[in-house]
Protein backbone atom coordinates (compact mmCIF):
# COMPACT_ATOMS: atom_id res chain seq x y z
CA UNK A 1 0.00 0.00 0.00
CA UNK A 2 1.06 3.35 -0.85
CA UNK A 3 1.35 5.68 2.18
CA UNK A 4 -0.61 9.09 1.52
CA UNK A 5 1.85 12.04 2.85
CA UNK A 6 -0.85 13.15 4.79
CA UNK A 7 -0.98 9.96 6.82
CA UNK A 8 -0.16 9.43 10.27
CA UNK A 9 3.28 7.90 10.34
CA UNK A 10 4.10 5.18 13.46
CA UNK A 11 7.47 5.59 12.93
CA UNK A 12 7.06 9.59 13.82
CA UNK A 13 4.74 9.36 16.75
CA UNK A 14 4.97 11.78 19.45
CA UNK A 15 5.12 9.45 21.73
CA UNK A 16 3.14 7.96 25.28
CA UNK A 17 2.56 9.84 28.43
CA UNK A 18 4.44 7.48 30.51
CA UNK A 19 7.98 6.01 29.46
CA UNK A 20 8.65 2.48 27.42
CA UNK A 21 11.43 0.62 28.21
CA UNK A 22 12.52 -1.21 25.70
CA UNK A 23 13.03 -4.46 26.70
CA UNK A 24 9.75 -4.54 27.39
CA UNK A 25 8.20 -4.89 23.30
CA UNK A 26 6.50 -7.93 22.44
CA UNK A 27 6.89 -9.18 19.18
CA UNK A 28 7.38 -6.20 15.69
CA UNK A 29 4.42 -3.87 16.36
CA UNK A 30 4.04 -0.20 15.33
CA UNK A 31 3.21 1.71 17.77
CA UNK A 32 -0.49 1.82 16.18
CA UNK A 33 -0.65 -1.92 16.43
CA UNK A 34 0.54 -1.81 20.20
CA UNK A 35 -2.77 0.70 20.50
CA UNK A 36 -4.99 -1.44 18.58
CA UNK A 37 -3.48 -4.77 20.30
CA UNK A 38 -3.92 -3.31 24.04
CA UNK A 39 -7.28 -1.88 23.47
CA UNK A 40 -8.61 -5.57 22.21
CA UNK A 41 -7.01 -6.98 25.02
CA UNK A 42 -8.45 -4.96 27.18
CA UNK A 43 -11.29 -5.37 30.12
CA UNK A 44 -13.42 -2.46 29.29
CA UNK A 45 -13.26 -3.43 25.50
CA UNK A 46 -14.66 -6.99 26.35
CA UNK A 47 -17.09 -5.16 28.60
CA UNK A 48 -19.11 -3.85 25.30
CA UNK A 49 -20.73 -7.23 23.98
CA UNK A 50 -22.91 -6.26 26.96
CA UNK A 51 -23.30 -2.87 26.94
CA UNK A 52 -26.60 -1.41 24.71
CA UNK A 53 -26.38 0.05 21.38
CA UNK A 54 -29.67 0.74 20.51
CA UNK A 55 -31.79 -1.46 22.14
CA UNK A 56 -32.05 -2.16 26.32
CA UNK A 57 -30.42 -5.82 27.30
CA UNK A 58 -32.15 -7.19 24.12
CA UNK A 59 -33.75 -11.10 24.58
CA UNK A 60 -32.87 -11.50 20.87
CA UNK A 61 -29.01 -12.87 20.14
CA UNK A 62 -29.22 -10.90 16.86
CA UNK A 63 -29.41 -7.68 17.71
CA UNK A 64 -26.17 -5.39 18.01
CA UNK A 65 -24.20 -4.22 20.97
CA UNK A 66 -21.37 -1.85 21.51
CA UNK A 67 -19.11 -4.64 20.68
CA UNK A 68 -20.72 -5.77 17.33
CA UNK A 69 -21.07 -2.09 16.73
CA UNK A 70 -17.22 -1.48 17.03
CA UNK A 71 -16.35 -4.00 15.69
CA UNK A 72 -18.62 -3.06 12.28
CA UNK A 73 -17.50 0.03 12.67
CA UNK A 74 -13.55 -1.09 12.18
CA UNK A 75 -14.36 -3.01 9.40
CA UNK A 76 -15.81 0.34 7.55
CA UNK A 77 -12.78 2.00 8.83
CA UNK A 78 -9.99 -0.29 7.51
CA UNK A 79 -11.23 0.04 4.22
CA UNK A 80 -11.52 3.41 3.97
CA UNK A 81 -8.14 3.77 5.30
CA UNK A 82 -6.72 1.52 2.81
CA UNK A 83 -8.20 3.38 -0.54
CA UNK A 84 -6.85 6.78 0.76
CA UNK A 85 -3.08 5.52 1.72
CA UNK A 86 -3.53 6.23 5.94
CA UNK A 87 -2.68 4.46 8.37
CA UNK A 88 -4.94 1.46 9.10
CA UNK A 89 -4.37 0.46 12.84
CA UNK A 90 -4.66 3.85 13.98
CA UNK A 91 -7.60 4.19 12.17
CA UNK A 92 -8.90 0.67 13.01
CA UNK A 93 -7.90 1.46 17.05
CA UNK A 94 -9.92 4.70 17.17
CA UNK A 95 -12.43 2.66 15.13
CA UNK A 96 -12.71 -0.27 18.65
CA UNK A 97 -12.24 2.32 21.63
CA UNK A 98 -14.51 5.08 20.36
CA UNK A 99 -17.48 3.47 22.76
CA UNK A 100 -15.61 2.66 25.33
CA UNK A 101 -16.57 4.99 27.55
CA UNK A 102 -20.48 4.57 26.80
CA UNK A 103 -21.95 3.33 30.41
CA UNK A 104 -24.62 0.56 31.01
CA UNK A 105 -27.76 1.56 28.44
CA UNK A 106 -26.46 3.55 26.33
CA UNK A 107 -27.20 7.41 25.64
CA UNK A 108 -30.03 6.85 29.06
CA UNK A 109 -27.11 5.77 30.97
CA UNK A 110 -25.33 8.77 29.97
CA UNK A 111 -27.95 11.67 30.37
CA UNK A 112 -28.41 9.78 33.95
CA UNK A 113 -25.43 10.15 34.94
CA UNK A 114 -24.78 13.51 33.60
CA UNK A 115 -27.98 14.58 35.71
CA UNK A 116 -25.96 12.80 38.31
CA UNK A 117 -23.12 14.97 38.21
CA UNK A 118 -24.67 18.01 37.29
CA UNK A 119 -23.55 20.07 40.49
CA UNK A 120 -19.55 18.56 40.13
CA UNK A 121 -18.48 18.87 36.14
CA UNK A 122 -20.88 16.15 34.42
CA UNK A 123 -20.67 13.41 32.27
CA UNK A 124 -19.86 12.78 28.53
CA UNK A 125 -19.24 9.40 26.89
CA UNK A 126 -16.52 10.69 24.93
CA UNK A 127 -14.46 12.00 27.82
CA UNK A 128 -14.94 8.98 29.82
CA UNK A 129 -13.77 6.97 26.71
CA UNK A 130 -10.58 8.82 27.64
CA UNK A 131 -10.25 8.62 31.06
CA UNK A 132 -11.19 4.62 30.94
CA UNK A 133 -7.84 4.44 28.69
CA UNK A 134 -5.84 6.97 30.67
CA UNK A 135 -6.58 6.38 34.10
CA UNK A 136 -9.08 3.50 35.17
CA UNK A 137 -8.00 0.28 32.98
CA UNK A 138 -4.51 0.14 34.41
CA UNK A 139 -3.38 -3.92 33.80
CA UNK A 140 0.47 -2.63 33.72
CA UNK A 141 2.79 -2.35 37.20
CA UNK A 142 4.44 1.06 36.33
CA UNK A 143 1.81 3.37 35.72
CA UNK A 144 -1.79 3.67 35.38
CA UNK A 145 -4.08 3.16 32.17
CA UNK A 146 -2.94 1.41 28.83
CA UNK A 147 -0.29 4.17 27.90
CA UNK A 148 -1.60 4.47 24.35
CA UNK A 149 -0.16 7.05 21.41
CA UNK A 150 -0.55 10.69 21.43
CA UNK A 151 -1.93 9.87 18.07
CA UNK A 152 -4.50 7.44 19.26
CA UNK A 153 -5.14 9.58 22.62
CA UNK A 154 -5.39 13.08 20.37
CA UNK A 155 -7.79 11.24 18.23
CA UNK A 156 -10.39 9.94 20.49
CA UNK A 157 -11.05 13.20 22.16
CA UNK A 158 -11.30 15.45 18.87
CA UNK A 159 -12.84 12.73 16.52
CA UNK A 160 -15.67 15.00 15.89
CA UNK A 161 -13.20 18.11 15.74
CA UNK A 162 -11.59 20.23 17.68
CA UNK A 163 -12.70 20.48 21.48
CA UNK A 164 -12.53 24.35 22.64
CA UNK A 165 -14.71 23.91 25.95
CA UNK A 166 -13.51 20.63 27.21
CA UNK A 167 -15.51 19.35 30.68
CA UNK A 168 -14.01 18.47 33.46
CA UNK A 169 -12.51 15.15 33.04
CA UNK A 170 -10.70 16.04 29.65
CA UNK A 171 -9.71 19.05 30.72
CA UNK A 172 -7.74 17.37 34.02
CA UNK A 173 -6.36 14.32 31.02
CA UNK A 174 -5.33 17.42 28.56
CA UNK A 175 -3.34 19.26 31.41
CA UNK A 176 -1.19 15.85 32.26
CA UNK A 177 -0.92 14.99 28.40
CA UNK A 178 -1.57 18.01 26.56
CA UNK A 179 -3.55 16.85 22.94
CA UNK A 180 -3.29 20.01 21.07
CA UNK A 181 -7.71 20.02 21.72
CA UNK A 182 -8.19 23.40 19.29
CA UNK A 183 -6.46 21.59 16.55
CA UNK A 184 -8.69 19.01 13.72
CA UNK A 185 -7.10 15.69 14.21
CA UNK A 186 -5.79 13.35 11.89
CA UNK A 187 -7.63 11.68 9.33
CA UNK A 188 -7.70 8.43 10.69
CA UNK A 189 -9.81 10.19 13.62
CA UNK A 190 -12.13 11.98 11.19
CA UNK A 191 -12.57 8.93 8.97
CA UNK A 192 -13.51 6.47 12.63
CA UNK A 193 -15.64 9.14 13.20
CA UNK A 194 -17.40 8.66 9.52
CA UNK A 195 -17.53 5.41 9.47
CA UNK A 196 -19.32 5.46 12.64
CA UNK A 197 -21.83 7.23 11.15
CA UNK A 198 -22.34 4.74 8.45
CA UNK A 199 -22.25 1.65 10.36
CA UNK A 200 -24.75 3.09 12.93
CA UNK A 201 -26.97 4.69 10.37
CA UNK A 202 -27.23 1.57 8.74
CA UNK A 203 -26.79 -1.30 10.95
CA UNK A 204 -29.46 0.37 12.88
CA UNK A 205 -31.87 0.15 10.30
CA UNK A 206 -31.47 -3.08 10.28
CA UNK A 207 -32.30 -3.44 14.10
CA UNK A 208 -35.27 -1.66 13.68
CA UNK A 209 -36.88 -3.39 10.80
CA UNK A 210 -36.36 -6.97 13.20
CA UNK A 211 -37.83 -5.15 15.97
CA UNK A 212 -40.55 -3.99 14.27
CA UNK A 213 -40.37 -0.12 14.56
CA UNK A 214 -39.08 0.73 11.77
CA UNK A 215 -41.44 -0.20 8.91
CA UNK A 216 -40.48 0.03 4.86
CA UNK A 217 -42.75 1.96 3.18
CA UNK A 218 -42.00 4.62 5.49
CA UNK A 219 -38.11 4.33 4.75
CA UNK A 220 -39.13 4.44 1.11
CA UNK A 221 -40.07 8.17 1.76
CA UNK A 222 -36.23 9.00 1.48
CA UNK A 223 -35.18 9.38 -1.54
CA UNK A 224 -31.45 8.20 -0.82
CA UNK A 225 -33.41 5.10 0.59
CA UNK A 226 -35.53 4.29 -2.09
CA UNK A 227 -33.08 4.60 -4.84
CA UNK A 228 -30.73 1.98 -3.28
CA UNK A 229 -34.44 -0.20 -3.07
CA UNK A 230 -35.28 0.16 -6.65
CA UNK A 231 -32.01 -0.81 -7.38
CA UNK A 232 -31.97 -4.20 -5.41
CA UNK A 233 -35.55 -5.03 -6.53
CA UNK A 234 -34.16 -4.93 -10.51
CA UNK A 235 -31.11 -7.42 -9.48
CA UNK A 236 -33.39 -9.67 -7.32
CA UNK A 237 -36.84 -9.90 -7.76
CA UNK A 238 -37.25 -12.96 -7.10
CA UNK A 239 -35.75 -12.96 -3.56
CA UNK A 240 -37.13 -13.35 -0.18
CA UNK A 241 -37.85 -9.73 1.10
CA UNK A 242 -35.06 -10.79 4.32
CA UNK A 243 -32.36 -11.03 1.72
CA UNK A 244 -33.45 -7.80 -0.10
CA UNK A 245 -33.81 -5.92 3.22
CA UNK A 246 -30.16 -7.31 3.86
CA UNK A 247 -28.51 -6.45 0.45
CA UNK A 248 -30.54 -2.90 0.96
CA UNK A 249 -28.09 -1.79 3.81
CA UNK A 250 -25.20 -3.33 2.54
CA UNK A 251 -25.66 -1.19 -0.63
CA UNK A 252 -26.11 1.59 1.45
CA UNK A 253 -23.05 1.39 3.07
CA UNK A 254 -21.01 0.62 0.25
CA UNK A 255 -22.72 3.95 -1.16
CA UNK A 256 -21.62 5.45 1.49
CA UNK A 257 -17.79 4.42 1.29
CA UNK A 258 -17.62 5.02 -2.16
CA UNK A 259 -18.74 8.50 -1.81
CA UNK A 260 -16.19 9.15 1.35
CA UNK A 261 -13.57 7.69 -0.52
CA UNK A 262 -14.00 10.14 -3.77
CA UNK A 263 -15.00 13.22 -1.58
CA UNK A 264 -11.73 13.21 0.86
CA UNK A 265 -9.90 12.24 -2.02
CA UNK A 266 -10.71 15.67 -3.62
CA UNK A 267 -10.54 17.65 -0.51
CA UNK A 268 -7.05 16.69 0.30
CA UNK A 269 -5.79 17.37 -3.14
CA UNK A 270 -2.69 19.40 -2.37
CA UNK A 271 -2.29 18.70 1.33
CA UNK A 272 1.20 17.55 1.86
CA UNK A 273 1.35 16.19 5.38
CA UNK A 274 -0.71 15.59 9.05
CA UNK A 275 0.72 19.27 9.87
CA UNK A 276 -1.63 20.52 7.05
CA UNK A 277 -4.72 18.18 7.87
CA UNK A 278 -4.25 19.76 11.19
CA UNK A 279 -4.47 22.80 10.37
CA UNK A 280 -6.85 22.89 7.42
CA UNK A 281 -9.50 24.64 9.71
CA UNK A 282 -12.08 21.90 8.72
CA UNK A 283 -12.76 18.83 7.92
CA UNK A 284 -10.97 17.01 5.33
CA UNK A 285 -12.83 13.43 4.99
CA UNK A 286 -16.24 14.20 4.63
CA UNK A 287 -19.49 12.96 2.55
CA UNK A 288 -20.13 14.97 -0.98
CA UNK A 289 -22.45 17.68 -0.29
CA UNK A 290 -25.56 15.76 -1.61
CA UNK A 291 -24.69 12.68 0.36
CA UNK A 292 -23.83 14.75 3.34
CA UNK A 293 -28.00 16.56 2.97
CA UNK A 294 -28.92 13.07 2.33
CA UNK A 295 -27.54 11.43 5.15
CA UNK A 296 -28.72 14.52 7.62
CA UNK A 297 -32.47 13.53 6.47
CA UNK A 298 -31.62 9.88 7.52
CA UNK A 299 -30.47 10.42 10.96
CA UNK A 300 -33.74 12.70 11.36
CA UNK A 301 -36.36 10.01 10.22
CA UNK A 302 -34.25 7.54 12.74
CA UNK A 303 -34.18 9.46 15.84
CA UNK A 304 -37.99 10.41 15.12
CA UNK A 305 -39.03 6.67 14.40
CA UNK A 306 -36.79 4.94 16.10
CA UNK A 307 -34.36 6.19 18.65
CA UNK A 308 -37.58 8.36 19.54
CA UNK A 309 -39.96 5.85 19.45
CA UNK A 310 -42.50 6.04 22.47
CA UNK A 311 -41.47 1.99 23.46
CA UNK A 312 -37.53 3.25 23.28
CA UNK A 313 -38.37 6.38 25.17
CA UNK A 314 -40.71 4.06 27.90
CA UNK A 315 -37.74 1.95 27.94
CA UNK A 316 -35.21 4.41 28.18
CA UNK A 317 -36.89 6.33 31.19
CA UNK A 318 -36.78 3.25 33.03
CA UNK A 319 -32.85 2.46 32.28
CA UNK A 320 -32.49 5.56 33.58
CA UNK A 321 -34.18 5.68 36.78
CA UNK A 322 -32.05 2.14 37.19
CA UNK A 323 -28.60 4.27 36.91
CA UNK A 324 -29.94 7.14 39.01
CA UNK A 325 -31.08 4.45 41.98
CA UNK A 326 -27.61 2.95 42.12
CA UNK A 327 -25.96 6.12 42.27
CA UNK A 328 -28.06 7.41 45.32
CA UNK A 329 -27.57 4.37 46.59
CA UNK A 330 -23.89 4.16 46.30
CA UNK A 331 -23.95 7.67 47.72
CA UNK A 332 -26.14 7.35 50.68
CA UNK A 333 -23.41 3.82 51.31
CA UNK A 334 -20.28 3.68 50.28
CA UNK A 335 -20.57 0.09 51.62
CA UNK A 336 -22.33 -0.97 48.92
CA UNK A 337 -19.30 -0.61 46.47
CA UNK A 338 -17.06 -3.33 45.51
CA UNK A 339 -13.67 -3.24 48.51
CA UNK A 340 -11.60 -2.28 45.67
CA UNK A 341 -13.58 1.00 44.75
CA UNK A 342 -14.27 1.37 48.44
CA UNK A 343 -10.90 2.11 48.89
CA UNK A 344 -9.99 4.58 46.24
CA UNK A 345 -12.96 6.47 47.19
CA UNK A 346 -12.20 10.30 48.06
CA UNK A 347 -14.05 11.78 51.41
CA UNK A 348 -14.54 15.29 49.60
CA UNK A 349 -16.58 16.36 46.56
CA UNK A 350 -16.54 16.54 43.50
CA UNK A 351 -13.67 13.54 43.33
CA UNK A 352 -16.21 11.01 46.02
CA UNK A 353 -19.17 11.72 43.07
CA UNK A 354 -16.85 11.09 40.20
CA UNK A 355 -15.62 7.79 41.84
CA UNK A 356 -18.69 6.43 41.54
CA UNK A 357 -19.69 7.63 38.44
CA UNK A 358 -16.34 5.21 37.49
CA UNK A 359 -17.53 2.62 38.69
CA UNK A 360 -21.29 2.93 37.43
CA UNK A 361 -20.17 3.53 33.81
CA UNK A 362 -18.35 0.80 33.78
CA UNK A 363 -20.97 -1.47 34.44
CA UNK A 364 -22.31 -3.87 31.62
CA UNK A 365 -25.97 -4.08 31.06
CA UNK A 366 -26.87 -7.23 32.67
CA UNK A 367 -24.07 -5.61 35.80
CA UNK A 368 -26.21 -2.66 36.34
CA UNK A 369 -30.07 -4.91 36.35
CA UNK A 370 -28.08 -7.86 38.76
CA UNK A 371 -26.74 -4.36 41.04
CA UNK A 372 -29.84 -2.79 41.67
CA UNK A 373 -31.73 -6.03 42.01
CA UNK A 374 -29.25 -7.27 45.06
CA UNK A 375 -29.10 -3.68 46.73
CA UNK A 376 -33.31 -2.98 46.38
CA UNK A 377 -34.34 -6.82 46.29
CA UNK A 378 -36.21 -6.38 42.93
CA UNK A 379 -35.06 -7.25 39.48
CA UNK A 380 -36.36 -3.79 37.33
CA UNK A 381 -39.07 -4.66 35.08
CA UNK A 382 -39.66 -3.70 31.47
CA UNK A 383 -35.30 -3.07 30.54
CA UNK A 384 -36.00 -4.86 27.26
CA UNK A 385 -38.73 -4.01 24.29
CA UNK A 386 -37.26 -6.39 21.87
Amino acid sequence: MNRAPFAADPAASKGREFPVESGGMRGPRSEFQRDRDRIIHSISFRRLRHKTQVFIAPDGDHYRVRLTHSLEVAQIGRVVARALGLDEDLTEALCLAHDIGHPPFGHAGEDALDAELAAHGGFDHNAQSLRTLMRLESPYCGHDGLNLSWELLEGLAKHNGPVLRPGWAMSELDAAYPLDLASWPSLEAQIASLSDDIAYDNHDIDDGLRAGFLDLDQLLTLDFVAEQWRAVERRFPAAPRDRQLRELVRSQIGLMVNDLIDQTRHNTKGVGSIAQVRGAGRPLAAFSPRLATEERRLKSFMYDKLYFHPQQLETSQRARDVVVRLFDAYVADAGLLPESWQAGLPQAQPGRSRHIADFIAGMTDRYAIDQYARIYGETPEGLSNV
